[in-house]
């Protein structure tokens, strides 16, 4: 080969690790949430999912959904959501999805769990959180503003406090964290991100998948990722829901079009495997089970509660192509089954139907 001569093969090794092959079309991000939910159900020793219950479950779900038509415009319809499709909504949702998790109370006495006083009641677990940034900015608050949270004169501790602020004598689980979490963003979206979420909306260009690993890669508070058998594994709970709310406050248009929305895996939390084990979708180990009856704490990143969240993405997954496989038509992705699952769940637990209590950690990943 001459000096003037071009070594195809070496271009081509080029092009790939800059992430562009040879038509010079990107090539597709990836999460792999999906990949290591898989290994660690395959790993798993105290989680297994149940087959054939699996198999029962996805045909009563896909019927449940048809008929309650369920569909991301119920989404929007609920009263607490935002219901205007522009950048203030956008704001909305990166601030509710960036201090969305663990609302769980050990109070027995349901009148003193913590809980929102807002619209003349009471909301308790996520719809709290809602509710306060609804009050919020009903009192002139400007509380989905990054450029107010980073200004610490005028968006004291105590002013979060207050925004958050409990109608019992329990406040908002793990808030000092929640305050952490917001001044981070603040500072990341700031510097990095012209002041804005709506930039990395932007610089993820229509893909969901870049988005996580935009938001993971980005801001410490959504880097949901663990140690389980020397292998590092990654659920982005947060990361996801946030993209699945975008996607579903606007239908898949404007702020919310994700051309590979699909990729998005269920959202690794408490709620879900609870649902799944009253399904018969997964069993628990006799020493699992009874700790989770028990009501005993599971540290974060304790193979028992990894193995909850993993098995719960993969179980999720495999209900979606099950669906798929019976349904070609459906369309479901495994957002449709979560979102429909966590109600359903929301439902039984305030008519006391639950078989079996959420397992319990304390953790900002849910």
């Amino acid at each position: 080969m001459s000096d003037g001569d071009v070594d195809e093969d070496l271009l081509a090794l080029l092009r790939k690790s800059l992430g562009i092959d040879g038509d010079n079309t990107p090539t597709p991000a990836k999460t792999r949430i999906l990949e290591d939910a898989k290994y660690v159900c395959d790993s798993s020793t105290d989680v297994a999912i149940d087959m054939r219950g699996t198999k029962a479950a996805a045909a009563s779900i896909w019927t449940l959904i048809r008929e309650k038509e369920f569909n991301t415009r119920d989404w929007s319809k609920h009263e607490l959501h935002p219901k205007a499709r522009d950048s203030s909504t956008v704001d909305f949702i990166f601030l509710m999805d960036l201090i969305n998790f663990c609302f769980w109370s050990d109070n027995k006495e349901p009148e003193e769990k913590f809980a929102v006083e807002y619209g003349d009641r009471k909301w308790t677990g996520y719809w709290s959180l809602v509710a306060a940034i609804q009050r919020a900015l009903d009192q002139g608050i400007p509380i989905t503003s990054p450029t107010f949270w980073v200004n610490e004169a005028e968006c004291t501790d105590e002013l979060l406090k207050e925004v958050f602020k409990s109608a019992t004598s329990e406040e908002m689980p793990l808030l000092d964290d929640r305050i952490c979490c917001i001044r981070e963003a603040g500072n990341v979206l700031r510097e990095r991100f012209n002041g804005t979420f709506a930039t990395c909306i932007e610089e993820a260009n229509g893909s969901a998948a870049a988005l996580v690993n935009l938001l993971v890669g980005s801001f410490s508070c959504f880097d949901d990722r663990h140690r389980f058998e020397d292998v590092t594994v990654r659920f982005h709970k947060r990361a996801q829901i946030l993209v699945a709310d975008l996607w579903a406050c606007f239908e898949g248009e404007s702020y919310g079009y994700f051309h590979d929305i699909d990729t998005i895996t269920m959202f690794a939390d408490y709620r879900i495997p609870q649902m799944l084990h009253s399904l018969g979708c997964i069993q628990y180990s006799p020493p699992l089970d009874s700790h989770i009856r028990k009501l005993k704490l599971i540290e974060s990143g304790h193979p028992w509660e990894l193995q909850l969240r993993g098995c719960s993405i993969w179980c999720i997954e495999l209900l979606r192509r099950e669906i798929s496989r019976q349904h070609p038509e459906s369309h479901i992705n495994a957002i449709l089954i979560d979102f429909f699952l966590y109600d359903t769940m929301k439902e039984q637990e305030m008519k006391g139907r639950e078989c079996i209590p959420h397992h319990r950690t304390r953790s900002i990943w849910y």
